[in-house]
């Protein structure tokens, strides 16, 4: 897996996602609990919604033949709320009805209440004027048109959002078969880097910044549903590296690090992932983000834990783990489709040097049905992927001038 030039970001991904295998053992969860979570198995439903014709509008409902015109006036025989059945309408009469009621058997039309005038009788009973001449099957909401008997409406491997709780709810299902979580170890590595809290900004030593990829990181990975092993920062010693990565990979199913994969004297997480296990290193054709590690670390059972490494430089580390770690992980889930849908957008900037990278360029909506470009696309400008609402994916060797067509991809399709 060793390649000393550099690595299309198409050939890199292909080649981890070949190495996810979908995790063993789901479980169940209650719907509450359920949001994010991967669908293990197809939910099947055992019956149909609607499970009968039911209104669609708070209304009346009638028989096409007996409203010819408008000014019809009905007498109103029945009064069918939601929750209740009515009985079979009599010709000549109307039904009032209210939405997600059962439609009369009968009635092939329901006519909306502002198109109707009630009128109360002499002798107390109540008929309605019809204002307008109804459509067959208007407004009627007709039995299993949402979903079949025995339909399938929810796939294995969908990644489970707000509606399809609803859905699956709908049908009346309280639990649902999910993908465990993938267990992640996260680590940072590096004696320069100091945990926000415990040194104040004006005691920092010389040469010392804060660990700023461990916030974002576990956040990323929360949102994918993993559970996270915090294993804090690997100092820049050979020996407790290797011990820590031998630890994590007992009961995790990835590793994962940010800096420290490099061939620099003291860069050990390269040479520590290849003692206990193997290791591809790859310089990926992408900007930002060039180094990305692939490997796995042996276990004392015989398996074995992925291993993934990201560079140092925080916009690297980000936008490295959106296209390569956030699918891998997507994955081991049982996911099939986890590469984020882009847009056609227009550009209001110019780029006008090509990289040979392929480049993500961080950008945002300007107001005036464009994207706007930010200043610096520095690899450690942090900033830049607060401020911006997605990225141009840019193709090797392309420029782009103001007007152009570019192919954007939104964070909230990663996030």
């Amino acid at each position: 897996m060793q390649s000393p030039t550099l690595t299309s970001l198409d050939d890199a991904l292909a080649a981890v996602l070949a190495q996810a295998q979908r995790l063993d053992g789901p479980e169940s969860v209650g719907l509450f609990s359920a949001d994010g979570r991967v669908l293990w198995s197809d939910c099947v439903s055992a019956l149909q919604v609607p499970p009968q014709d039911n209104s669609a509008m708070d209304g009346y409902a009638v028989r096409l033949a007996d409203v010819p015109t408008p000014g019809t006036v009905l007498p109103v025989s029945q009064r069918i709320p939601a929750g209740h059945v009515g009985t079979d309408l009599l010709s000549g009469t109307a039904a009032r009805i209210f939405t997600g009621a059962p439609v009369p058997p009968g009635a092939d039309c329901v006519l909306m209440q502002e198109d109707c005038e009630a009128l109360e009788n002499a002798d107390g009973s109540v008929s309605v004027r019809i204002q307008a001449v109804p459509r067959p099957g208007q407004h009627i909401r007709r039995a299993g048109e949402d979903i079949a008997l025995g339909g399938t409406i929810l796939a294995a491997g969908t990644r489970l959002t707000p509606p399809a709780l609803g859905l699956a709810a709908s049908i009346g299902l309280a639990q649902l078969p999910v993908a465990r979580r993938p267990r992640v170890a996260l680590f940072s590595t590096g004696d320069e880097l100091v945990l926000p809290g415990t040194v104040a900004p004006q005691d920092m030593p010389p040469g010392s910044i804060y660990n700023s990829n461990r916030y974002f990181l576990r956040a990323l990975l929360q949102r994918l549903g993993c559970e996270v092993v915090d294993g804090g920062i690997l100092p820049d010693d050979r020996a407790q590296t290797v011990q820590a990565l031998h630890t994590a990979a007992q009961d995790c199913d990835l590793i994962l690090t940010s800096a420290g994969v490099s061939v620099g004297e003291e860069d050990h997480v390269k040479p520590a992932v290849e003692q206990l296990g193997e290791l591809g290193l790859w310089k990926i054709a992408m900007k930002p983000g060039k180094p990305f590690a692939y490997g796995k670390v042996g276990r004392a059972d015989g398996g074995c834990a992925h291993f993934m490494g990201l560079p140092g430089n925080p916009v690297s580390s980000f936008m490295t783990f959106l296209v390569l770690v956030r699918p891998f992980v997507l994955r081991l889930q049982g996911m099939q489709e986890v590469e984020p849908r882009a847009v056609e957008a227009v550009a209001h900037f110019d780029l006008p040097k090509a990289d040979k990278r392929r480049e993500f360029l961080r950008v945002r909506h300007d107001g005036q049905g464009g994207l706007e470009i930010f200043r610096n696309q520095s690899s450690g400008v942090l900033t830049s992927a607060v401020w911006g609402d997605g990225v141009v994916d840019n193709p090797p060797q392309t420029t782009i001038a103001r007007g152009d067509r570019v192919r954007f991809i939104p964070f909230a399709e990663w996030f």
